[in-house]
């Protein structure tokens, strides 16, 4: 057997990011603090070191950042050509390029997320939405929505902490290339890069009141989603937040879109090329320690090849690198907070109680901080709490399947339908199943593939409306 080497640590440096001690609320082009001068503070997962404490918006700071993007709407942004639009756009990609290493290693220290994925998927999927959207600003007539599409209005949008400056760019970029202004409230526990964010809007002479940035907990995002103040409300996060919102909403005029959780099948037949599906499955679940509403969480593997399917990828397993997210060879980093940890033991140990096989890698995990290791699981059913529920971090459940058409209905046989993906190399046998599978995105031998040109959402308790490509532009849009 060859000699496996180990790899020296490669650290990025922390030098790249200055923090500020206290960060205030963003609001008409200035920060400025709460009204109640509350705070919150967001630590580091990896060591569970304080990073900063954070101003978190009351209702007077909600009502006061309504009314700056109401000003703004209505008397710049509105107005304005969507030629000029496009130059902020196009302005603000080129810095957030600028300062990617900087936002990389942010966003590495907020979330937890290894640093090789902030740098290499993250923040230039951040610059490409901007870019495309930047495209579209003065082309909205052409989209196919009509002659003269108009904005909205106010948008409020609230996102999760799981890729917490790529879901900004999803909902801020088509908000503003339509000429919508925008209340946005980051997540609790992943607010910093969103506040650079707003520096980049000050750097980019973005006019006040466009752009808005709140932090706060769940009662912020409730009060401002209910706002009267505002005309759109976009939310990704978790199904029952989402079902909060849409009765908030139900019965007004507001326009809404959710992209909520997911529990992805991912189907490898007999013919797929082995190696290849095993990359897929590992990309699918472990990227982003499975903080991915589109994970792919469940495996659905066909009886023929289970076995040496799961010897493979347990091998695969075993050379992942868990630890500090800021050294380039880490492969998974922290698990975003102790409550998030929780509720992923919690389920893992449910699924070991109720007959699963639970299968990890020996690996040495951090004292500090929230950690846990990949984690696969055989012997499932779909009666299993973990085949059912999403559980939002690096645990896999596999099934077996023997027909096609076992493989649908395993696949459908959930209240989620955000994503799957395929794996054979026939493509009669992919074109068959994609279109009878209920998801929004299907992936054809690959997994977690990101493009701002493509929709992207889902059915049933995954939500509905589409983020992304030209259909995305639809929901700014009246």
């Amino acid at each position: 057997m060859a000699e496996i080497f180990e790899y020296a640590p490669a650290p990025e440096s922390r030098s790249v990011v200055t923090l500020r001690d206290t960060y205030d609320l963003f609001i008409d082009g200035a920060f400025t603090p709460a009204e109640d001068g509350t705070q919150l503070t967001t630590v580091n997962p990896a060591d569970e070191t304080e990073l900063a404490r954070v101003a978190v918006a009351g209702p007077v700071d909600i009502d006061r950042a309504v009314a700056a993007a109401r000003r703004a709407h209505e008397n710049v942004w509105g107005p304005m050509s969507g030629l000029e639009r496009g130059k902020y756009l196009f302005r603000i990609a080129r810095i957030i390029q600028e300062r990617s290493r900087e936002l990389a290693v942010l966003e590495s220290m907020d979330n937890g997320k290894p640093i090789k994925e902030t740098r290499d998927v993250d923040l230039p999927l951040v610059a490409a939405h901007f870019f495309y959207h930047a495209g579209w600003a003065d082309k909205l007539a052409h989209a196919g929505l009509g002659p003269d599409p108009r904005p909205l209005g106010v948008a409020a949008q609230v996102i999760p902490w799981n890729f917490p400056l790529l879901m900004l760019a999803w909902k801020i970029a088509p908000a503003l290339a339509t000429g919508n202004t925008v209340v946005l409230k980051p997540a609790e526990t992943t607010p910093l890069t969103a506040l650079v964010f707003a520096e980049i809007c000050q750097e980019a002479d973005l006019p006040a009141g466009v752009v808005n940035i709140l932090p706060g907990a769940g009662e912020t995002g409730r009060k401002l989603v209910e706002h009267p103040g505002t005309d759109k409300v976009a939310f990704t996060g978790s199904t029952e937040v989402g079902r909060q919102i849409a009765r908030a909403v139900a019965g007004t005029p507001k326009r809404l879109t959710l992209e909520l959780g997911g529990k992805g099948a991912n189907i490898v037949y007999d013919d797929a090329a082995i190696d290849q599906a095993v990359e897929g499955i590992v990309s699918g679940i472990f990227f982003n320690q499975g903080h991915v509403c589109c994970a792919g969480s469940r495996l659905l593997v066909q009886e023929s090849i289970a076995e040496e399917l799961l010897a493979r990828l347990k091998t695969r397993v075993t050379q992942l690198r868990v630890g500090d997210p800021l050294d380039k060879n880490t492969d998974l980093g922290a698990i975003n907070s102790a409550a998030q940890l929780e509720r992923i033991r919690e389920l893992t140990d449910s699924g070991e109680s109720e007959g699963a096989e639970r299968w990890s890698p020996a690996c040495d995990l951090p004292e500090n901080g929230y950690w846990f290791a990949p984690t696969v699981l055989t012997g499932i059913s779909q009666a299993h709490r973990v085949a059912r529920e999403e559980i939002f971090g690096p645990v896999l459940s596999v099934l077996t399947f023997r027909t096609p058409e076992e493989a649908v209905t395993k696949a459908n046989n959930t209240p989620y339908g955000l994503s799957a993906g395929v794996w054979t190399e026939k493509g009669s046998r992919m074109l068959w199943t994609a279109e009878r599978l209920r998801a929004g995105v299907v992936w054809s031998n690959t997994f977690n593939k990101f493009d701002p040109t493509s929709p992207f959402g889902g059915y049933k308790e995954s939500g509905y409306g589409r983020e992304g490509g030209r259909h995305g532009l639809e929901a700014y849009l009246g």
